[in-house]
């Protein structure tokens, strides 16, 4: 490594991070600064900037720092409210500490710095990167690089809703307020989706694979409420969006196109917190997943599909929070421009080399977007018109095995349940 500004970040899983740590260990003490944000420890601890340095023992403003903390969320004591409300007081505290540390002289000017990196790449877009890579030079260019320092222009982080929908049709793409999405979003007859996107995504303009399911939706009568919520707890979108006050849905289906568990993102998930709130909406939820770690020709071209740490964090986690119908529907184009095998199709997915954007996979939106709208409406159906097939234990098959599951009353349940539908309205011959 040879970068004189390091700056490392999302490298939570070993598999990503280990590989890049002793390059990392390396390079810390011979560059004029590396900062580390939202990783895993081993990387965090790597950050020097000026007289901050994370790998030492947590005194001075730091200490100070983590008075001002308050309580974990993971306490089992913390009410629901509490922690749906964490991830927005933690980012309206992101937001004080560098106007707190400002009046606080010494190594607390370089930890302010260090909460103005994550502020610009939080906000992550175009010209918060600029603005970052520009202020991290001004602050901590050395050597013959210090000639450098006065012709930055640094502007302060660009701040944009924390909470809010998206469409890109919208002139300004990103806004807090519903009413703002255009007609074609709004307009549909045949229900309403909430779809869940992210952040991230947004400010850096790379939203090919929202765009394409979003056009999708629309394309089948439905209205798309396009949302999204600062970090990977996605309960204030939901809240703000999906949800009148008196916590009834405006919404007839779930979607979330992140790929992630729907609080906790990959690095973790809360399971209950999430069970609460969707069983709160009680309407399907489907999360379906975008190729990350792979372009969209290799995964078409590969017999494998997905590999496995997309299955672990994209498909097996969601599932654990309740979601159902998991499928690809979009991810990294090739800047190569090889064609796709992964359906007759055969697209090339246009993309500036190195630059591996997100792109839909317009077969695949097609399928999820009629999977959809199937969902919504056997979910206005009248139950006494439904039709519900029952799946019940036969293995090994042919031997007599029918329902005899160990330990399972499986032909008393299975009567139990067709006698709850028949009093909840579904038509049932006793």
């Amino acid at each position: 490594a040879r970068a004189d500004i390091v700056i490392a970040t999302m490298l939570f899983m070993e598999d990503h991070f280990l590989p890049v740590l002793p390059a990392l260990r390396a390079r810390r003490d011979h560059c004029d600064a590396m900062v580390c944000l939202m990783s895993a420890t081993e990387v965090t601890k790597l950050t020097r900037m000026g007289k901050f340095d994370m790998s030492g023992r947590v005194s001075g403003p730091m200490a100070f720092l983590k008075k001002l903390r308050g309580k974990s969320t993971a306490d089992v004591n913390t009410s629901p409210e509490d922690k749906s409300s964490a991830g927005a007081r933690q980012m309206k505290m992101l937001r004080r500490l560098p106007r707190i540390l400002r009046f606080i002289p010494g190594t607390a000017q370089d930890v302010r710095a260090y909460f103005l990196s994550m502020q610009y790449w939080l906000a992550g877009s175009e010209q918060n990167m600029v603005n970052l890579v520009q202020f991290l030079v001004e602050r901590y260019a050395t050597g013959s690089r210090r000639d450098m320092r006065p012709r930055c222009v640094v502007g302060a982080p660009l701040e944009y809703p924390e909470v809010g929908v998206y469409h890109p049709r919208m002139k300004q793409r990103l806004s807090a307020s519903v009413a703002d999405l255009p007609l074609v979003a709004t307009t549909g007859q045949r229900g309403t989706v909430g779809l869940l996107v992210m952040r991230s995504y947004l400010l850096a303009g790379n939203t090919g694979h929202y765009d394409g399911v979003i056009t999708a939706l629309e394309a089948r009568g439905l209205k798309v409420i396009p949302a999204f919520a600062t970090g990977l707890d996605n309960r204030p979108a939901i809240e703000g969006y999906f949800q009148r006050p008196d916590c009834q849905p405006v919404i007839d289906a779930l979607v979330s196109l992140t790929g992630f568990s729907l609080i906790g993102g990959p690095a973790y998930n809360d399971a209950h917190a999430a069970e609460d709130i969707l069983a709160r909406l009680d309407v399907p939820y489907l999360a379906v997943t975008p190729v990350e770690f792979q372009t969209l020709d290799h995964w078409g071209a590969s017999s494998r599909g997905l590999l496995p740490v997309e299955s672990t964090m994209m498909v097996a986690i969601p599932e654990l929070d309740g979601a159902t119908g998991s499928m690809v529907y979009g991810g990294r184009g090739s800047a190569s421009h090889v064609r796709c095998t992964g359906c007759a199709k055969a697209c090339t997915f246009e993309a500036v080399e190195g630059s591996h954007d997100m792109q839909t996979c317009s077969e695949r939106a097609d399928a999820l977007a009629a999977r959809v709208g199937k969902l919504i409406d056997l979910k206005r159906s009248a139950r006494a018109e439904r039709k519900v097939a029952a799946v019940i234990f036969n293995f090994p098959p042919n031997a007599g095995n029918t329902g005899t599951a160990a330990f399972l009353a499986v032909f008393e349940s299975l009567y139990n349940t067709l006698a709850a539908m028949k009093v909840q309205g579904y038509t049932v011959d006793m």
